[in-house]
């Protein structure tokens, strides 16, 4: 028998993570959430723009990330908006993840929420900071590769 991959939808993509930093390894793990916030992830009300990760006491916390609460959701309980929320990974995982964020200029950034086999998992990145002569260098490279694809779509028309 061949087993089917599961399939993954994408609630939202954290774009200014890769702009900021440079991933070299990527996790995928599971979240503690409520149920007001798995409303407001399938609404698509979250972001994660400002989130980062955190290791406390050797599990990780993703904080700074925002889930809008919905006005049908939180009827009778009052929503924390910005709390600190658990990740959930094997505790080997946990413990190469601190062995690395320990290096100097190692961190671990949201990259993005998905729903995989009806839960909500989140894709940490091991990214580096990048300088600003490298940001400048991902810019170059996109706008280059929009007008290739423009000159490409002119010909392809002819």
């Amino acid at each position: 028998m061949v087993k089917e991959k599961p399939q993954v939808n994408t609630i939202i993509i954290n774009k200014v993570a890769r702009y900021n930093y440079t991933i070299e390894n990527t996790y995928e793990a599971g979240m503690v959430l409520q149920g007001w916030e798995v409303k407001a992830a399938r609404a698509k009300k979250v972001q994660l723009t400002d989130g980062y990760v955190l290791i406390r006491s050797g599990e990780l916390y993703i904080i700074g990330s925002h889930f809008a609460p919905l006005q049908t959701a939180s009827t009778h309980l009052v929503p924390e908006i910005g709390r600190i929320r658990k990740l959930l990974l094997h505790k080997d995982e946990i413990r190469r993840l601190i062995g690395r964020v320990a290096q100097k200029g190692y961190t671990l950034v949201p990259l993005n929420l998905h729903w995989k086999c009806g839960k909500i998992k989140c894709d940490l990145g091991l990214a580096k900071g990048k300088n600003v002569h490298d940001k400048r260098q991902s810019i170059k490279e996109r706008e280059y590769n929009r007008d290739l694809q423009r000159v490409r779509k002119f010909f392809n028309n002819r």
